[in-house]
């Protein structure tokens, strides 16, 4: 296991968050919303006043004792393998039905276990963007009918800064990550008409307890910390505000966008 770093900016600064009152009552849709950086999500949804729902594969009722302890909501929380589009679909549904029409969906599960080219198989790789990106598009698929008759919604896809700066170590998740980017701007194209925006997040190396876990050595540490412009390390909190922005009316002309979140190491426009 990787050494605990001492620096405070590991945790989870969802307490410090940012007020956008329009994002109360809403409701909201988030994928792996139960486990680092999802839960910050929804943790940050709740505080706002949202009627939030997320799925994953574990379990999350736990998450949402606590959510509701702290919170006085519990989300509502649908067991789901996001890979079985029919059952992602049903839980879009379900979540419709407790909380209302879903107004912001929020992309953010995936998977960065790490790999290589020589190891990959085509099951493999199918399986790769079968979390990473299929559901995305079926996921938005799902939910803009009723964003069309709203005459509004709010879609966040989470990409990552690994395409960007050319990281090694995982080349399916890259590219899906990459992909993501060119499905964002097709579909804030295609639903922009309808007053639906379709935005990205491209977080950085951020701290989850399954990073530190699996990645995050002293030595990784200090060199990424090197790469950035802001000597602050990520947690997920941070990437929480950003998300919240996009998602309220805050950013009412923002569509089609990719947001850099990663403290200053990768450089766009």
């Amino acid at each position: 296991m990787a050494k605990q770093t001492t620096t405070k900016t590991v945790t989870e600064k969802v307490s410090r968050l940012a007020t956008f009152p329009d994002l109360a009552g809403r409701s909201v849709f988030v994928t792996g919303g139960g486990k680092g950086i999802g839960a910050a999500l929804t943790e940050g949804f709740l505080q706002q006043g949202a009627r939030v729902a997320f799925l994953q594969r574990g379990d999350g009722d736990d998450f949402c004792d606590a959510m509701e302890e702290r919170y006085g909501a519990r989300p509502l929380f649908v067991r789901c393998d996001l890979t079985d589009t029919a059952a992602l679909k049903d839980a879009l549904a379900r979540a419709a039905e407790v909380n209302g029409d879903i107004q912001v969906l929020v992309n953010n599960a995936a998977n960065d276990t790490r790999h290589t080219l020589d190891e990959m198989t085509s099951d493999s790789w199918d399986a790769n963007l079968a979390v990473n990106l299929k559901p995305y598009f079926f996921a938005t698929q799902t939910v803009a009918p009723a964003m069309r008759l709203a005459g509004e919604g709010a879609v966040v896809n989470f990409s990552s800064i690994s395409y960007m700066t050319g990281n090694s170590g995982f080349p399916a998740y890259a590219t899906a990550n990459a992909a993501i980017t060119g499905l964002t701007r097709a579909l804030a194209r295609e639903l922009g008409p309808d007053n639906i925006r379709v935005n990205a997040v491209a977080p950085g190396w951020t701290l989850t307890a399954r990073q530190m876990e699996k990645w995050a050595t002293p030595e990784l540490l200090a060199a990424h910390l090197g790469r950035q412009c802001l000597k602050e390390h990520l947690s997920p909190g941070d990437i929480a505000h950003s998300v919240l922005f996009l998602s309220s009316m805050a950013s009412r002309m923002v569509t089609g966008q990719v947001l850099v979140v990663d403290g200053g190491v990768a450089t766009t426009g």
